[in-house]
């Protein structure tokens, strides 16, 4: 590992960023699927499987966590085993990294943070699940809006993933990304996904037609110092894709018992995904786990063709 004061990035990984000409491209991935996105043991399971996908295209994954205060970007298997397993990790956005890194703690690193990182790396591509996002209303004072929409309308990272998660409100959300100047782009659609469902019945700006557009697209932004993340836009693969209406169905009873049980804050996410699981028997964690790996698998496709553009510049 080669260190800075408070990061540790793994050799092949500093390698690669060093030598960006003539190297594999580097995708991030995030570490806060594995502490609280998703249950034991599918959270080890997918996040080794996200890493093989992007190994098998040629790219490296960089997972980033924070283990005893130290941001590390390239965890080990050992070491996503160890987040898997703790019971003290915390759920990590910006806000709360300084205070982390002083006092030691282990952390995984959300949607925000790990595209902070990797930026403050130089790692352009990030592959996750679903992106935060403005929460529906539940009355006039709410005004829960993620830090993840936030952090893409200042920090020049392309993020794939399959829209924002079902339970936000969604139009609002892409207002919002509109309003702070957010390219947002679909990977062979038209229609912006709704994490569990192939369509929210929103459109996107551009439709993109296949890696190498996708590609040049992040290059040009990139030159052109727009400053932005791009949000790519990956619908999760049709044979685990879920009924709109269905997921709304579940989405509404889950926000129903949420308002009784006074669940707020930083819980609602993680408690609305858990009983949408258990209303859907279970269909929404496998759309959650096929979306994760097909979006690293187009994350790697786009930064192989984004390297091969400039290897050759």
């Amino acid at each position: 590992m080669r260190t800075l004061e408070y990061i540790e990035i793994s050799e092949e990984i500093q390698d690669a960023l060093n030598n960006k000409k003539n190297s594999k491209p580097v995708v991030a991935l995030e570490s806060n699927l594995i502490t609280h996105g998703l249950p034991f043991p599918e959270n080890i399971n997918t996040a080794l499987n996200m890493k093989k996908k992007i190994r098998d295209e040629g790219a490296i994954p960089a997972t980033i966590a924070i283990l005893k205060g130290k941001i590390k970007v390239g965890i080990t298997p050992s070491e996503i085993e160890y987040l898997a397993h703790s019971e003290k990790v915390i759920k990590a956005s910006n806000r709360d990294l300084s205070a982390i890194i002083i006092k030691g703690l282990d952390a995984g690193t959300t949607v925000a943070l790990t595209m902070w990182i990797a930026n403050i790396c130089k790692i352009v591509f990030f592959a996750t699940g679903g992106i935060g996002g403005v929460h529906r209303k539940t009355d006039s004072t709410d005004m829960d809006i993620s830090a993840d929409l936030r952090e893409l309308s200042k920090t020049p990272v392309a993020v794939v993933c399959s829209g924002a998660k079902a339970i936000l409100d969604i139009p609002g959300t892409l207002e919002y990304l509109e309003t702070m100047g957010v390219p947002v782009l679909g990977y062979q659609t038209n229609e912006f996904p709704a994490f569990y469902s192939q369509s929210s019945h929103n459109r996107v700006d551009y439709y993109l037609a296949d890696e190498q557009e996708a590609a040049r697209i992040v290059l040009a932004h990139q030159k052109l110092k727009i400053g932005t993340g791009l949000l790519i836009n990956n619908p999760v693969p049709t044979e685990f894709a879920l009924s709109k209406k269905k997921v709304d169905l579940w989405i509404k009873k889950a926000h129903d018992i949420a308002e009784k049980e006074g669940i707020k804050g930083k819980l609602l996410t993680p408690f609305l995904l858990n009983k949408i699981k258990e209303l859907s028997e279970g269909r929404s964690l496998k759309a959650n786990i096929e979306l994760l790996k097909n979006n690293a698998y187009l994350a790697a496709k786009i930064a192989n063709a984004y390297q091969n553009i400039i290897s050759t510049q």
